[in-house]
């Protein structure tokens, strides 16, 4: 008992909370620079063609690699998450993510080494998504596992923020380029240098994780030798349905973030007219009703319940579905910056709770490697291919049918909340 005090009494509330949202906000500004890149420079730069919906098309298909990674690093750091430690697995974490992205800063494009450059692109975004595998859950449980009673949900709700934050950031330093540099500047270096950036940032996240002790809850589970082997497969033994139910009821989290930010960037440059700079001020002023969400929803979670939260937020996602065509199509731009309001406000309030909900279906000893896994398959399900999925069906069918899709996604959300039955787990 002595040794669980000591622990608590170094995690402090400063550094739980600080240590939870700062690594979480330089995971998300990274994978979100790779995102913004993907739409605006990769098609030029990596994936050069005569048709440049084919060139958007294949510089997608690289932003889905990640979500194919991202259940791997939840494999692998979840299993040392929950085997050495949450400390040690979150700073390897930070530093793949890290290094990944780096890395993208230095490479070569296609007309310097042919088929070869994107090739190295995708190994790097293969990185970025192995590390943010690893680090979404461990910063998750790092703060949840220090949560007084009554409150898990709104602790949970301080590494939910470090997505709204590295989108701000990402999408501020795109703008930032785009303001200072002239157009061919920003496609000769100027995109190069988020991603070089970001080293500073990981370099401040590394400090203070270093600080950072054992939660309470896996220090008792060391003490009272209540590990197990091989996480996964007790994961998939004993909670096959808490997995998939769970990753069922997140899908429609994750396409409501991807057709709010990477296809509607997409499709507002390309088809509907507005220039790079005047959509992405859209979506930085949007992301204000993402932040706005989260702590909202974290609220009335520990009051009503996450489960309850979650699938009500899921049902209005449903009927917001339908009105994409009505908004979108419509060419104004009041209308369209109120409906990506309105997705993004709706994207934090599902999203808030999200974290605590997939933890508390899995105990201490296999939570790293079960929330995890859990959150980056339905990435895999509802994220992976939506931006690709959606311009098709809009260049294919209409607009209408990105919204149907949307709505789809969200009914299978609701569908898996209310099978899920399990009460929560003990901490």
């Amino acid at each position: 008992m002595q040794e669980n005090s000591k622990v608590v009494t170094v995690n402090s509330l400063k550094h739980v909370l600080f240590g939870s949202l700062i690594g979480t906000t330089i995971e998300f500004f990274d994978f979100y620079i790779y995102a913004n890149a993907a739409v605006l420079v990769f098609p030029q730069l990596f994936f050069p063609g005569s048709d440049p919906t084919t060139s958007t098309i294949e510089s997608l298909a690289t932003f889905s690699i990640a979500f194919f990674a991202r259940p791997i690093g939840s494999a692998v750091f979840g299993h040392f998450g929950d085997k050495i430690g949450r400390k040690a697995t979150l700073v390897a974490a930070l530093l793949t993510m890290g290094i990944s992205t780096v890395a993208i800063g230095f490479l070569p494009t296609y007309q310097s080494l042919g088929i070869v450059a994107p090739l190295l692109l995708m190994l790097c975004r293969f990185g970025q998504g192995l590390g943010l595998g690893g680090e979404w859950g461990g910063a998750v449980l790092l703060a949840i596992e220090n949560a007084p009673a009554g409150k898990r949900a709104w602790y949970g709700m301080f590494p939910q923020l470090g997505a709204p934050i590295g989108l701000l950031l990402s999408g501020g330093t795109f703008l930032l380029l785009s303001d200072l540099l002239t157009e061919e500047q920003f496609f000769d270096y100027g995109w190069r240098i988020p991603f070089i950036a970001s080293s500073l940032l990981v370099v401040v996240g590394f400090y203070i994780r270093l600080k950072i002790t054992e939660t309470p809850s896996f220090a008792n589970a060391l003490e009272t030798k209540k590990q197990v082997k091989i996480p996964i497969l007790t994961i998939l033994k004993s909670y096959k349905w808490e997995l998939i139910f769970g990753t069922f009821a997140a899908v429609a989290t994750f396409v409501t973030f991807y057709l709010m930010t990477v296809f509607t960037l997409s499709w507002a440059t390309t088809d509907l007219g507005f220039s790079r700079r005047d959509f992405l001020i859209i979506q930085l002023f949007s992301i204000l009703f993402f932040v706005l969400g989260i702590p909202i929803s974290a609220v009335l979670a520990d009051k009503f319940g996450r489960k309850m939260v979650l699938s009500l937020i899921s049902t209005l996602i449903l009927l917001f579905g339908f009105s994409f065509s009505f908004c979108m199509a419509s060419g104004s731009t009041p209308m369209i910056t109120t409906f990506v309001c309105i997705g993004m406000g709706l994207m934090g309030l599902t999203y808030g709770p999200l974290g605590t909900f997939l933890s508390e279906l899995f105990p201490t000893e296999v939570r790293y490697s079960g929330a995890s896994l859990t959150f980056n398959l339905a990435g895999i399900i509802g994220a992976s291919f939506a931006p690709l999925i959606a311009i098709w069906l809009a260049k294919s069918y209409g607009i209408a049918y990105v919204g149907l899709y949307l709505s789809a996604a969200a009914l299978i959300s609701v569908l898996a909340l209310l099978a899920i039955r399990k009460k929560e787990e003990e901490f």
